[in-house]
């Protein structure tokens, strides 16, 4: 059982900055995927990006890909999402996800998600 909880959220200007933070435990996280999904109003809920726990490696969606950074801190059981240069349609809930493999499978624990506001 993995227990994951985001925060970070909140109100940011576009063209602003912002850093949300995955608190995650209940196992040890080698070999696995942890990940940052997003859902805006209407659409469908969406990978934004995801790294491998042992080795690092990430992936981005194209568009947030030069904005976004994810990151971990293994000492910590933490994932981050740097946010740089936010656009309105970034805005939606962000949740943080595992995947107890690392190249396919479907993610299996969920965070409560935490709300992200791009608005002048």
């Amino acid at each position: 059982q993995v227990q994951l909880v985001e925060s970070g959220g909140g109100l940011v200007q576009p063209g602003g900055s912002l850093t949300l933070s995955c608190a995650a435990a209940g196992r040890t996280f080698n070999r696995t995927t942890l990940a940052w999904f997003r859902q805006a109003p209407g659409k469908e809920r969406e990978l934004v990006a995801r790294i491998y726990w042992s080795t690092g490696t990430t992936y981005y969606k194209n568009a947030v890909k030069g904005r976004f950074t994810i990151s971990r801190d293994t000492a910590k059981n933490t994932v981050y999402l740097q946010m740089n240069s936010v656009k309105p349609d970034d805005t939606a809930v962000y949740y943080c996800a595992f995947r107890p493999q690392v190249l396919l499978g479907n993610y299996t624990d969920w965070g409560q998600g935490t709300q992200v506001t791009v608005s002048s």
